[in-house]
């Protein structure tokens, strides 16, 4: 886990190995979701980027009889 520290501007800095391993890029965008007492910060990615991330994805799904 990594820890940073807000500024007096309320600006947090992404740590480089965070940055590398996400493959962030200046002035991308982020989205913050909040769940009770903490926050996530979820990177916006373009649909180009998301194609064949769910390559290899398990698509068996126990299904009701009447929904086969």
């Amino acid at each position: 886990m990594t820890t940073v520290k807000i500024s007096p501007k309320y600006q947090v800095v992404i740590p480089k190995a965070v940055r590398e391993e996400l493959e962030l890029k200046p002035g991308q965008i982020v989205e913050i979701i909040v769940h009770g007492n903490r926050m996530e910060m979820v990177p916006v990615r373009g649909m180009r980027e998301m194609r064949g991330f769910l390559t290899g994805i398990d698509t068996t799904v126990p299904r009701e009889a009447d929904r086969t």
